[in-house]
């Protein structure tokens, strides 16, 4: 497991119970499981979070992350800035924003910027996480939309929502640590399956890992019978 403690990859993990299926049940799971193994983040859909910030009250270690614009992006940046101030005011102590894939796409780079930084304004204090959804990016893209995201002050980029095809792979990681360089950080979610994955994923550079509760279950458990 190399350098990597079993703390210290439970302080990498968000748990996320952010699927259209994701149940009340599998939030207090969540929960538990991170109250358990000293998590960083659990991440709830926005009309859970105040079931959520409930669960965890006693542990303001334990943070509670707000989805932003969830899963697609295309929101009005209004919407968005109204959903991250009342996440914030409900008890989020990070944010996770989709981008706008199709202004991305079609090289709307100055309207992409601003929505990221309307977040970052509203946010405050407030840690921001700009999801890129990497399954519907070129190389090219990914570069342009880390590289906007770097600049605006973002605290990581992130490779998926977890509800795309395909999510953080080898390739897409050293591609988003290698355009942030130390900028910012890197998050990797969707496809990390295993401890094998997450710490490969952690020697190209991703720094935080969007995990589920099932997932991280294994992985955590993996983890505490390899050191």
């Amino acid at each position: 497991m190399g350098m990597l403690t079993p703390r210290e990859i439970a302080g990498m993990i968000d748990i996320s119970a952010v699927k259209p299926d994701s149940t009340l049940d599998e939030l207090r799971e969540a929960a538990d499981l991170a109250r358990k193994h000293n998590c960083i983040c659990v991440i709830g859909l926005p009309a859970h979070t105040p079931l959520l910030v409930e669960l965890l009250s006693d542990r303001p270690d334990v943070l509670v992350g707000g989805a932003v614009g969830f899963p697609s992006g295309g929101q009005t940046t209004a919407i968005k800035v109204a959903e991250t101030r009342e996440l914030i005011e409900m008890g989020c102590s990070e944010i996770d924003v989709a981008i706008n894939i199709a202004w991305l796409k079609a090289g709307m780079y100055d309207l992409v910027r601003t929505d990221i930084d309307a977040v970052v304004e509203a946010s405050g204090l407030v840690p921001v996480k700009v999801i890129l959804e990497c399954h519907y990016l070129t190389d090219g893209e990914i570069v342009k939309a880390s590289d906007i995201c770097a600049e605006a002050g973002v605290k990581f980029v992130k490779t998926s929502t977890g509800w795309a095809s395909t999510g953080a792979t080898p390739e897409n990681i050293a591609l988003m640590k290698q355009t942030v360089g130390e900028r910012c950080f890197v998050k990797a979610a969707g496809g990390v399956k295993d401890l094998q994955t997450l710490l490969a994923l952690y020697e190209l550079g991703a720094r935080r890992f969007g995990i589920g509760v099932r997932t991280a279950e294994a992985i955590l458990r993996e983890a505490a019978e390899s050191s």
